[in-house]
C-alpha cells in the first residue's frame, strides 16, 4: 500500500496515538527547536494553558491515551486539572504516568546542573505514588518505573516488587519505561520478574524511532507476552521534524515526504505505528500545529517498500544515545 494511502480498517488509526506532556509540563526540555514553540514567558500559567489546549485538541481528534510523569515539572498537575474540569474526557481517557525521577530544576529552562534525579527506591515510590494520586485525583491506569536500565534496583528489589504488586491489585497496569543503548536487555530482564509466581510487569514504554530501532526484538517479545507497548520519542527529540531533518542521514525520510506530500514527523510516527508490536505511539507536540501534523500519521499506511527505504536511517544504539545526551535543555 502506498505511503499516503488513507487508513483502512486494518491500518493505523487515531486510537493508536497518544499525547505525551514532557514538552509542555516544564519550561525546559531537550526537544530541538523547542525555544521556537513555547510562549516567550514560560510561566506556570502559560504552560498550563498550553497543556490544556493541547489536551483539548487531542481529545477532540480522538486521542484517548495521555502520558505524564512525576518529573515532567507540573505536567501531572496540569493533566489532573484538565480531567477534573472535563468529566466527558475523564470518562474516556486512559492515563499513564511514571515515578522514579524527581524534578529538580525549580521551573528553570536552562542553567541548572541537573533537571531531574533518578532513584528507584521504595521510599521514592511511596512518596511519588502519593503525589501522583493527589495530582491526578486518583491512580493512573498505567504506572511505570521511569527509565529502567539493566542495573536498576526496580528489577531486583523484593520490597519494591511487593509495593508494585499491591498497586496492580488495585487495578493499575504496572510497568516500566526504558532509555539508553541497553533497552532490550532491560525489557527482557523485566519480562523475567515475578512476584508470588506471577509476572509483575505488564507494560513498557520505550524509545523507538527511525534512528534508534535496537529495542524492537525485545518489544516484540513483550507484546507477545501480553504487555501494553508504548513508543516514546518517535521523532527522536525533534531530529525527525521537517525543520531538523535536513542532513544526509535523513535524506530517505525527506525523499518519501516529497513523494507522498506527508510531513517528516507524520511519516516518522507512522513508521512507529507500523511496527506490529506497537500498541500506542506518543506525540510530544508542543503546539497545536505540531499536534495536527503528528496526528496526520493516522491517515498514512506505510508499505513494506516504504519501511525498507526508511530502515537506512537507523544508527548504532550507542551513537544515537550519545547524540541524545548532548542535546541542550532549552
Amino acid at each position: 500500500m502506498p505511503a499516503a494511502a488513507a487508513t483502512g480498517p486494518a491500518g493505523p488509526s487515531i486510537a493508536r496515538y497518544g499525547l505525551g506532556t514532557a514538552a509542555v509540563g516544564r519550561p525546559g526540555y531537550i526537544t530541538l527547536g523547542r525555544d521556537l514553540d513555547l510562549p516567550a514567558e514560560r510561566t506556570v500559567g502559560a504552560l498550563r494553558e498550553r497543556t490544556h489546549a493541547l489536551l483539548d485538541a487531542a481529545f477532540a481528534a480522538g486521542v484517548r491515551y495521555f502520558d505524564t510523569a512525576r518529573s515532567y515539572g507540573r505536567a501531572e498537575e496540569f493533566l489532573g486539572e484538565w480531567l477534573a474540569a472535563r468529566p466527558e474526557a475523564a470518562a474516556g481517557a486512559v492515563v499513564g504516568s511514571k515515578w522514579g525521577y524527581t524534578y529538580t530544576a525549580d521551573w528553570h529552562a536552562s542553567g541548572v546542573p541537573v533537571h531531574e534525579v533518578k532513584e528507584h527506591a521504595v521510599a521514592v515510590f511511596d512518596r511519588q505514588v502519593k503525589e501522583t494520586r493527589e495530582s491526578l485525583g486518583g491512580l493512573p491506569d498505567v504506572y511505570l518505573v521511569h527509565s529502567v536500565t539493566p542495573d536498576s534496583p526496580a528489577l531486583t528489589d523484593p520490597v519494591l516488587h511487593e509495593r508494585l504488586a499491591g498497586l496492580a491489585a488495585e487495578g493499575v497496569r504496572v510497568g516500566l519505561s526504558t532509555s539508553g543503548p541497553a533497552q532490550g536487555e532491560a525489557v527482557r530482564a523485566a519480562l523475567a520478574v515475578e512476584f508470588e509466581g506471577r509476572p509483575l510487569f505488564a507494560a513498557v514504554q520505550s524509545t523507538w524511532n527511525l534512528l534508534e530501532t535496537s529495542a524492537a526484538p525485545a518489544l516484540a517479545e513483550a507484546h507477545a507476552a501480553g504487555w501494553l507497548v508504548v513508543v516514546k520519542e518517535g521523532m527522536a527529540n525533534g531530529r525527525l521534524a521537517d525543520r531538523n531533518a535536513t542532513g544526509p542521514d535523513t535524506a530517505a525520510l525527506r525523499a518519501l515526504a516529497v513523494r507522498t506530500g506527508a510531513t517528516c514527523d507524520a511519516l516518522a510516527l507512522a513508521a512507529a505505528a507500523a511496527q506490529p508490536w506497537a500498541d500506542l505511539v506518543l506525540s510530544g507536540a508542543a503546539t497545536a500545529g505540531q499536534l495536527e501534523s503528528n496526528l496526520s500519521a493516522a491517515a498514512l499506511a506505510l508499505g513494506p517498500a516504504d519501511l525498507a527505504g526508511l530502515a537506512v536511517l537507523a544508527e548504532p544504539a550507542e551513537v544515537y544515545w550519545r547524540t541524545r545526551a548532548g542535546l541542550p535543555w532549552a
